[in-house]
């Protein structure tokens, strides 16, 4: 009984913190938890019988039958290829340049061009991809593109680019960074601007240059940023974002072997066949993984400094 009357006094002494954080509280539980009891439906044969919850009910239960959608197919092993390897292009390569944007941004003297070059490289990511698979086409048309055009005017014979997976690779991932570069390196430039001067002013005394203060004080200081920002990324390391692997290749089938990835094949699966259940156990089984590969990377992280674990 004194662990209860304690609560409720702690409840109401902070009370109005408690109502600040009640909106925020109410979505997650709507929004965030409780759609988790529809992953009931990766182990059900859903079928409509009136309403959901009827429908959830009623549906029969068939167990790991519908995770053989992912694995029994000769398409697993690219799907499963495609999603791992562009996320950790995606992972490495955007850490790298979004860090040396922001430290690029930071040393700029003159503030309101910072501002300028900020806002920039921060438009691309409101963008949907919609609009952005318009960009690249209007680039990449075999008849009206601007590359094809230039070719042509060097005397070049066109290229067939929705034809040729060769180069998609390397297209994906420009249009990924060129979309996401400026969102991330504000971020990072956000916690540079958050560095203690004294720091470098002292860096300065010792006689270091620019290249050392970066090295030897800004990076240090952005490393569990950097540190948990990559955790976090890891935990969606078999998510792929739809839009870009669907709309930016304009869903070509000559383009499946280096674009179709979880997402687009589920998609494509649950519009070709209309199995629920079988799209449920896809999304099942990406956020089982993504947990297990946050908590190992935690692990590790762990295990070479506290400091910088998520948890």
């Amino acid at each position: 009984m004194k662990a209860l009357g304690r609560f409720f006094r702690d409840m109401n002494r902070n009370k109005a913190l408690l109502l600040m954080v009640l909106p925020a509280t109410v979505w997650f539980l709507l929004f965030s938890y409780l759609p988790m009891l529809g992953a009931i439906i990766s182990f059900k044969e859903y079928r409509i019988h009136g309403g959901f919850l009827s429908s959830f009910m009623h549906s029969r239960w068939v167990g790991f039958d519908n995770f053989k959608f992912l694995f029994s197919t000769d398409d697993a092993y690219v799907i499963t290829r495609n999603t791992l390897l562009y996320n950790i292009v995606f992972i490495f390569i955007g850490l790298v340049l979004a860090v040396a944007m922001a430290v690029i941004l930071s040393e700029i003297a003159n503030k309101k061009l910072a501002k300028w070059y900020q806002t920039g490289m921060f438009m691309p990511y409101f963008l949907s991809w919609v609009i952005v698979s318009y960009f690249v086409y209007s680039f990449l048309s075999f008849d009206r593109g601007v590359i094809n055009k230039i070719a042509l005017g060097l005397g070049m014979d066109p290229q067939q680019w929705y034809s040729e997976p060769k180069y998609w690779p390397f297209i994906i991932i420009v249009v990924f960074l060129w979309k996401s570069l400026g969102y991330n390196s504000v971020v990072y430039l956000a916690a540079i601007m958050g560095i203690d001067k004294s720091l470098y002013e002292a860096a300065m005394i010792d006689g270091a240059n620019k290249w050392q203060q970066i090295r030897n004080v800004t990076l240090p200081m952005l490393a569990p940023l950097m540190t948990i920002l990559t955790l976090l990324a890891i935990g969606r390391i078999f998510y792929a974002d739809f839009g870009l692997f669907y709309q930016v290749p304009r869903d070509s089938g000559t383009l499946y072997s280096v674009t179709n990835v979880i997402d687009t094949y589920v998609y494509r699966g649950l519009k070709t066949t209309g199995e629920i259940g079988m799209s449920t156990a896809a999304g099942l089984y990406q956020s089982f993984v993504g947990f297990v590969l946050v908590i190992t990377s935690n692990y590790i992280v762990r295990r070479f400094n506290k400091d910088n674990a998520l948890f």
